[in-house]
């Protein structure tokens, strides 16, 4: 029998004598990237970012398994010359050199001792936490772009800085005029592991089962590692977030104390959605703030992943469009904040029952419902790839409307003027014609939105499909049953 650990992204499956076998989940293009950037004839520089718990450092981790001739500095918030010498010591064992571990020495005499080393294959530098030290001293990036200038990109040598989106604009790193990033190879975004991959996780789960899951846990690997080894879903809620020993309790202080001074602010806006107020002056008579006054926050929580501003799918000019909606994007943000924060009261004075009970009379149907939708529309760009239809779409999302009211799935080809229209339905009990006739009833207002001429259809359902809309699929050609 083997004791499975999964750690940011790795699977760790350890049998009775002790041995480790790894498999690391979806971050294939990520660790090429890197590979194609560690073989070039050249210096790279490359920035890894994305929110915390993505799993930035596992990836580092994994490609330095690779390569030995390198160093992996974590940052600290410390002192900018406590950082220093906890660079220079790691240095001092990489070379082999003691006087350099007590000498007293400056950034660029560590680099250039480093440098000085010779190795059997190209070095690689990682500055994990990279803005902690731009936190201490504003100048450490324009001193590490002057080191880069002047030693290290004729040098042969990888140097990596990774770190939190936000973190890295405020210390300048990431800042698009930053000339630090204007010398960067390669940019990597980590974001979080889709559901096609969740499987990955876990042994034996099929993806409706999963998807409870998913909605809880989004694709964070350190969550889905808590949650992992559970088979009911309320349970590992009840464990894990309701309880308030377990780190996941607290967890939005601690991402955005991370990211942000004003946390109140962030966290009043991130609830106001959470209550369902979605358009920019819903949520600013919520807070009862000018509209103009929270741009600056929304963009934050945008930059950090959590929330996205969506317009319907049809929209000519999204950034013009005046029927956007703010919805938060992080599946474990979006639950805590929908069933845990509102009862903080409650589980402070022990009552876990009764907000679990809570939680159970509107998980599935007002929350997890709305996850499969997310799902279903990444899943048709994979329909798409596999050739489902003899055309490519170039945008899916959703539509809303006074006329029509809400399609969850459009995807427009504009080039070819086709259109797919599409129902998701997280069920128990099949679905039929009826779902099929809605959507046609909504066609040509869609098909005048967008001009388009071919019209094809699709339904997701966890629960399968009534024999009537089966006949139907075969027999037109034109429906796709997921």
């Amino acid at each position: 029998m083997l004791a499975i650990i999964i750690i940011l992204g790795i699977i760790i499956n350890k049998d009775k004598k002790g041995d480790i076998m790894q498999k690391f989940v979806n971050r294939k293009t990520e660790l090429e990237t890197l590979e194609k950037q560690y073989n070039s004839e050249s210096s790279s520089l490359v920035i890894v970012y994305g929110r915390r718990r993505v799993g930035k450092t596992a990836l580092l981790s994994e490609f330095l398994k690779l390569h030995k001739d390198s160093i992996y500095f974590l940052a600290t918030e410390e002192s900018e010359l406590q950082n220093l010498n906890y660079f220079k010591s790691q240095v001092a064992d990489f070379v082999g050199n003691e006087l350099l571990r007590s000498a007293t020495a400056d950034w660029f005499t560590i680099f250039k001792t480093l440098l000085a080393h010779q190795t059997e294959s190209k070095k690689i530098v990682v500055f994990d936490e990279f803005q902690y030290i731009g936190q201490s001293n504003s100048a450490f990036p324009s001193v590490l772009q002057k080191i880069w200038d002047t030693m290290l990109k004729d040098a042969n040598i990888m140097l990596i800085l990774c770190g939190s989106l936000v973190s890295l604009m405020k210390s300048q790193t990431l800042d698009y005029a930053s000339p630090l990033y204007g010398r960067r190879t390669a940019q990597i975004r980590l974001k979080q592991i889709s559901f096609k991959h969740y499987n990955e996780f876990y042994d034996g789960k099929s993806d409706k089962e999963l998807l409870p899951f998913f909605a809880v846990t989004g694709g964070v690997p350190k969550y889905i590692e808590t949650f992992r080894g559970y088979d009911d879903i309320y349970t590992a809620i009840r464990q894990n977030i309701l309880n308030a020993q377990s780190f996941l309790y607290e967890e939005p202080y601690f991402l955005l104390q991370k990211e942000v001074s004003e946390i109140g602010s962030y966290f009043s806006l991130i609830k106001a959605i959470a209550m369902g107020n979605r358009k920019l002056s819903d949520i600013a008579a919520c807070l009862g703030a000018k509209q103009t006054s929270l741009t600056k926050y929304l963009k934050v929580l945008t930059d950090l992943d959590l929330i996205e501003r969506e317009v319907p799918v049809t929209e000519p000019a999204p950034e013009k469009s005046k029927s956007g909606l703010y919805r938060i994007t992080d599946n474990f943000i979006a639950f805590w904040f929908k069933f845990v924060y509102p009862y903080r009261a409650y589980l402070e004075k022990g009552e876990t029952e009764y907000v679990l009970s809570q939680i159970k009379k509107g998980f599935v149907q007002n929350f997890v419902s709305f996850v499969y939708e997310d799902v279903c529309r990444d899943k048709m760009w994979e329909l798409s790839a596999a050739n489902v239809w003899d055309f490519r779409f170039d945008k899916v999302g959703r539509y809303w409307g006074s006329k029509t009211g809400e399609i969850d799935i459009v995807a427009i080809d504009t080039v070819g003027k086709n259109l797919v229209l599409g129902e998701c339905k997280f069920t128990d009990s099949p679905k039929g014609l009826s779902v099929l006739h809605d959507l046609q009833a909504k066609t040509n207002a869609i098909c005048q939105l967008t001009g388009a001429t071919n019209v094809r259809y699709i339904v997701f359902s966890t629960a399968g499909y009534t024999q009537g809309l089966l006949d139907e699929a075969q027999k037109t050609g034109t429906i796709y049953l997921a």
